[in-house]
């Protein structure tokens, strides 16, 4: 026999998760707010004049200074390093994105002597420091003769990443369901043309993630593009350019919060284009 709730006991219930509710959202509201502070401060602050920066500590500035991010970008030439860093992160994205996802589906769906190994390996260096191994690289790009080139600083700023993609990518293509390559193959139709045609479409929100999170790698990376560009300052990238703003004796805080202002909002719009991909190709990865 079912026993039937009473109606305080109901009406308690309800205001009980009520209360939560509104707790959990209040504690969620406050910590966004400590979080995206920094980002309205950096905004504000490129809005300003130098002097104004330390007379008004506001967040709305006295006199709109607009012309910071036109200083920004002729003066301090950040238009110049918006462009090598463009070509950088596309030219990585690309070379990440075809060389992760082949060889993520070999060890997603291949079974072969040693793959454990491998794989274990490649995990084993996602905990390697990119101190570590800036020097090995460096020493790399100066026998090939790319120490000084954006080519060379693309390679660098690939090979640096594919690890973790590739483990990403070989935990979301083992999950997919494995009757559409022996369908394929039925038809006579070859490995690479599965992986292009039949597997690589279904791993779109996987692609999309890997495309997010180099691009986040790529655009903000700092000590890479740092050690590569100290011998030619013409292919410094974004995050180099900022750190240009510090000199000996003087610091130029509005300008560089205009850069780095520039710097940021095309990351901060291609994860909100992005985003809902994003969300479900970590999703795959983690259930694979």
């Amino acid at each position: 026999m079912r026993h039937r709730l009473s109606p305080l006991r109901i009406v308690f219930g309800e205001h009980r998760a009520t209360t939560r509710i509104a707790v959990m959202s209040t504690v969620l509201t406050i910590v966004c707010l400590i979080w995206i502070y920094p980002f309205v401060w950096m905004i504000s602050t490129s809005l300003k004049s130098n002097s104004e920066m330390f007379a008004n500590p506001g967040i709305v500035p006295q006199s709109w200074a607009w012309e910071n991010y036109g200083r920004a970008w002729t003066e301090a030439n950040m238009g110049k390093y918006f462009f090598n860093t463009l070509i950088v992160t596309v030219g990585s994205v690309v070379l990440v994105t075809t060389c992760t996802s082949m060889l993520g589906y070999v060890l997603g769906r291949y079974r072969f002597p040693g793959r454990n190994v491998l794989f274990f390996a490649f995990v084993a260096t996602v905990f390697i420091p990119q101190g570590f191994t800036i020097i090995p690289v460096f020493e790399l790009l100066s026998w090939l003769g790319l120490s000084s080139s954006l080519f060379g600083l693309t390679i660098a700023t690939s090979g640096h990443a594919m690890v973790i993609f590739v483990v990403l990518f070989a935990g979301y293509f083992s999950q997919l369901p494995r009757e559409l390559e022996e369908a394929a193959r039925v038809d006579g139709v070859s490995f690479l043309r599965i992986f292009w045609y039949v597997m690589l479409p279904l791993a779109r929100p996987m692609v999309v993630t890997v495309v997010i999170m180099q691009v986040l790698h790529a655009w903000n990376d700092f000590l890479l593009p740092l050690v590569v560009t100290l011998a030619n300052p013409a292919i410094r990238t974004l995050s180099v350019g900022i750190y240009a703003f510090k000199g000996e004796q003087f610091i130029d805080w509005t300008g560089m919060a205009a850069a780095a202002t520039i710097s940021i909002l095309p990351i901060v719009l291609l994860f909100i284009l992005l985003q809902r991909y994003f969300i479900n190709g970590l999703a795959g990865a983690v259930k694979g």
